[in-house]
């Protein structure tokens, strides 16, 4: 990773990406994916691939707002547990992307409070 750093923290862009595009609980997407429409967004070193949002990936499959249904070399299929819904956080001022299962609490990394 280069010391790029993004106006919008890259797990909240991940999560509106999921939001806006993939927030069916039938569809799965992949990592690879989420990477095109992180670029095509241009909050992100335009250099990274899947291996630079891999923490980002895992910390979704780790939060219970998608799961991991397949994995091929670098590729990841996920799929939601739950429709994601948006919310205000009243502490950073970010939207926020939530599955309903998930904690509410804030996924900004420098932030964390709950909603």
């Amino acid at each position: 990773m280069t010391d790029f750093l993004p106006k919008t923290p890259i797990p909240l862009q991940i999560r509106k990406i999921i939001f806006e595009n993939y927030n069916r609980t039938e569809e799965h997407f992949t990592n690879d994916d989420i990477l095109e429409i992180l670029k095509r967004g241009g909050d992100v070193d335009p250099t990274w691939t899947v291996v630079d949002i891999e923490q980002y990936i895992n910390a979704i499959c780790d939060s219970g707002m998608t799961r991991n249904i397949a994995q091929n070399l670098t590729t990841v299929w996920l799929k939601l547990f739950d429709v994601v819904e948006k919310h205000a956080c009243s502490d950073c001022g970010f939207d926020v992307f939530l599955g309903k299962s998930e904690d509410q609490i804030c996924p900004n990394v420098s932030c964390g409070t709950g909603l």
